[in-house]
């Protein structure tokens, strides 16, 4: 039995639509990549439904849209690895050839080589990184300037728990995933006086790559096609910059990076037994902070050190 929980109102909230849009979908073939392509299709949107294809396309990706064309949409298959910087420029090409603008970039593409760091071969390692972390870069690479052209774009990054918070098993993976995040801090500042949105999305889904982590009875809980709103969302005009959205299951949150108060110990020959001695307070999350760029920690710490002077002083 299928329970929905509604959230509507005596004033419904506007429609997400994206009628003239062009999207790109990586690993669009199946799994969450198809799910996301539907969605945005559904929407109005023409969309490029990557899915490496040795060869040429894949059947998945052209079984992807056939679906799209026969619900009345527009789209075209694409085969290229994400790997393949050229040929991410090229798929770029495709989409400017055959629409004449890029608004929507998800990088989906992804694998898993899961084994504990201790047996995990080097080769794993790499693998891993080039295809959801530097596959992500090729593909953002070859939309940058486009979308800044036109003054307008949504990318998303595609990162996980496994990278947020950690995962037995996943250390290639792992850090391929929290590299998405820096990577998505840098270019949303980056691109927002284009007009240029970037967030992550942090999903939870059954799919091939998680059918081996969880139970039967949880997996079926946790659809695809359930994490397909927030790429809506986040491919939409009304869309954050610089957020991480986690989606599964039917439910939506944000995760944050954040930085606590601290403590001003100053230099002085005792430091490490100070630290030792005041690291509650470091650690205390009371008024932790968000910061909305890097340097604010820097800003941050030379503050309390200025404020420890001035104290210093007044005293005197």
């Amino acid at each position: 039995m299928k329970h929905s929980i509604s959230t509507s109102t005596a004033h419904p909230p506007k429609a997400i639509r994206f009628d003239g849009e062009v999207a790109i979908v990586t690993g669009a073939g199946g799994g969450l990549g198809r799910q996301h392509a539907l969605a945005l299709a559904a929407r109005g949107a023409k969309v490029v439904v990557n899915d490496f294809g040795a060869g040429g396309p894949s059947s998945a990706a052209l079984a992807v849209v056939e679906e799209i064309r026969l619900a009345g949409g527009e789209a075209v298959a694409n085969s290229a690895s994400v790997t393949d910087a050229d040929a991410m420029v090229a798929m770029a090409n495709q989409a400017m050839a055959q629409w004449g603008r890029i608004d929507i970039l998800v990088n989906n593409a992804g694998i898993l080589r899961d084994k504990s760091f201790s047996k995990m071969p080097l080769a794993d390692f790499k693998t891993v990184l080039d295809v959801h972390l530097m596959g992500s870069v090729h593909c953002t690479k070859a939309v940058w300037d486009i979308m800044k052209a036109q003054q307008y774009g949504r990318i998303v990054f595609t990162t996980s728990s496994s990278g947020l918070y950690g995962n037995f098993g996943q250390a290639n993976y792992g850090a391929a995933k929290l590299a998405l995040v820096g990577l998505m801090q840098t270019l949303s500042l980056e691109g927002k006086k284009y007009g240029v949105h970037v967030n992550c999305l942090a999903p939870s889904a059954a799919t091939q790559m998680t059918q081996d982590l969880m139970a039967d009875d949880d997996l079926a809980l946790l659809v695809p096609k359930s994490v397909a709103p927030a790429v809506v969302y986040l491919a939409s005009k009304e869309a954050p910059t610089r957020t991480i959205l986690c989606a599964g299951a039917g439910s939506f949150a944000v995760a944050n990076i954040t930085l606590t108060q601290g403590l001003f110990i100053g230099d002085v020959p005792d430091a490490p037994e100070q630290l030792l001695d005041g690291i509650d307070r470091v650690l205390d999350r009371t008024r932790e902070m968000v910061p909305p760029a890097g340097i604010e920690q820097s800003r941050l710490e030379v503050q309390k050190a200025r404020s420890a002077l001035q104290s210093v002083g007044a005293s005197v």
